[in-house]
């Protein structure tokens, strides 16, 4: 288990999903399902998704950062995040012409990076 020191909140924990197309994949958090990937970018050290979560949070997107991401399943294209629902629902609003900024993925990872309200180890 690496410290929080160690967490590297913008780059999949696996490897391997860096060179995947993830668009349409199922993002499912630890208490249920909240929409599916509607983009995703995959630069070292950037990578993140934009998510689609439908009629859960009345047709909002949010940014997660690939460091979230607890499992990839290519058989069934689901995604597990290691965060749960409310966690998400409190992160810092999506914005669409803000979300290529640095100071907007600070924010963004500063929420969900250690000692974050949107922090989960």
């Amino acid at each position: 288990m690496p410290s929080p020191v160690d967490v590297d909140i913008w780059g999949y924990p696996d490897e391997a999903a860096a060179g995947r197309d993830l668009t349409g994949y199922s993002i499912e958090a630890i208490d249920g399902s909240i929409g599916k990937v509607d983009n995703a970018n995959n630069d070292t050290g950037a990578s993140w998704l934009i998510v689609d979560t439908g009629p859960w949070i009345f047709g909002k997107k949010v940014m997660l950062p690939a460091g979230v991401v607890s499992r990839i399943n290519s058989e069934t294209e689901v995604l597990r995040v290691n965060r749960t629902k409310e966690q998400i629902k409190n992160a810092p609003e999506f914005d669409e012409a803000r979300h290529l900024e640095q100071t907007y993925r600070d924010e963004l990872g500063g929420y969900y990076g250690p000692g974050g309200r949107g922090y989960q180890a």
